[in-house]
């Protein structure tokens, strides 16, 4: 627990993801856009078991990066379970898949 005195003041968003709406993207891929702060776009993912991103993803001005809550993500020959964080910079592309169903918490960041 953070001590009163601890806090700085200033903008503060807090939110239950679960209330935010879910858009599917493909079947199996659904993403909720979080609200944020400028210069960053937050969001969570879902896969389903057997579910791929619907093309791939290229960051050609900006960064991505996310944390796997649970399941596992496949990026090309790597599989990201729990507790990982991956992150792409500017000018890389890829293209998630997930075997066994994901969530993961990401965001978008301008460099």
């Amino acid at each position: 627990m953070i001590a009163p005195e601890h806090v700085i003041p200033g903008q503060m968003l807090s939110v239950d993801v679960e209330s935010v709406p879910a858009t599917e993207l493909a079947p199996g891929v659904r993403v909720r856009m979080l609200p944020g702060m400028d210069g960053i776009r937050t969001w969570v993912i879902d896969l389903a078991p057997g579910a791929e991103w619907p093309e791939l993803d290229v960051h050609e001005t900006y960064g991505e990066a996310y944390f796997v809550v649970e399941g596992e993500i496949i990026e090309g020959d790597r599989v990201h379970g729990p507790g990982t964080y991956v992150a792409f910079g500017p000018k890389t592309s890829h293209r998630p898949r997930s075997e066994t169903g994901v969530r993961a918490f990401g965001f978008n960041y301008d460099v």
